[in-house]
């Protein structure tokens, strides 16, 4: 699905369901990795992942339009869009849409390099996320030169 078919599709379902005209865009965001989709605040768009279409089909896709579909058309109204307000809770219920998608891919998260020190006087050895000079620090407890391990 393009672009251009998923912003058709937001704005049929923006007017069988909401009864409201949708007169932004809606595209796909390959950078979305946590969420199945946002509605941009400042521009008025609608940002959909494209892994939530992959994984679970076009019926996703139209829960996840509608969600944000919520967002969008109460947020215009100056009325309650987020997700804690009463506003958004009744309008989605009234729509049929879903409060969260279904889980997509986990993402491993990268695990930080930890650097591995140790006194060459007394032995105490520390671990540091950040790479340290070991010409220019020394030891705290003895005040004696460091060496990486």
């Amino acid at each position: 699905m393009s672009d251009e078919e998923l912003t058709a599709l937001t704005k049929r379902i923006s007017l069988e369901e909401f009864k409201k005209p949708f007169k932004h865009s809606a595209s796909f965001n390959r950078r979305l990795r946590t969420t199945g989709g946002r509605y941009v605040l400042a521009t008025g768009n609608i940002e959909v992942n494209p892994k939530s279409m992959e994984s679970y089909g076009l019926q996703e896709v139209i829960n996840i339009v509608k969600h944000e579909l919520c967002h969008y058309h109460l947020h215009l109204e100056g009325r309650g869009y987020k997700h804690k307000d009463n506003d958004f809770r009744t309008l989605l219920k009234y729509v049929g849409g879903v409060r969260h998608c279904r889980s997509l891919e986990q993402y491993r998260v990268k695990q930080k390099k930890r650097y591995r020190y140790a006194c060459r006087n007394c032995q105490i050895s520390f671990e540091r996320a950040r790479q340290l000079d070991t010409r220019r620090y020394v030891c705290a407890a003895c005040k004696g030169t460091l060496k990486k391990i």
